[in-house]
């Protein structure tokens, strides 16, 4: 089983994180970045537990302000088609290369994650 493959199964089994973020989108896309590059090596990382508690809390702040704006009658900056189960890692680390550093590193986790998610499920007009 691939190393991405291993983490995202962990990733799944994280449980929610309430407090606030910690890191910048630059931050955490380099922290992935370097425990890709171990291999299996990356699940004696103390980084590791950081970087998915970091994702998981994006991807919930990131659906949470979604359904809100739903909610409140406003239009959601994405759509995802019911019963969508997310994106895969590599996709979400493609995307997130696909920001330029500079701005990521202005970013938060969540407005990546939210830019990601917008680019793949767009609403429609």
């Amino acid at each position: 089983m691939s190393f991405v493959r291993y983490a995202s199964l962990l990733l799944l089994t994280v449980p929610a994180i309430a407090s606030a973020q910690s890191m910048n989108a630059d931050l955490f896309y380099k922290k992935a970045q370097a425990l890709k590059a171990k291999g299996p090596l990356a699940l004696m990382s103390k980084d590791l537990k950081l970087v998915m508690n970091e994702g998981k809390a994006s991807a919930t702040k990131a659906r949470e302000t979604r359904l809100a704006a739903v909610k409140a009658g406003q239009a959601p900056r994405y759509c995802p088609p019911t019963g969508n189960k997310g994106i895969g890692t590599d996709e979400y680390m493609n995307g997130l290369a696909q920001i330029p550093a500079a701005e990521r590193a202005r970013i938060t986790m969540t407005e990546a994650t939210t830019r990601i998610l917008a680019r793949k499920f767009p609403c429609p007009a």
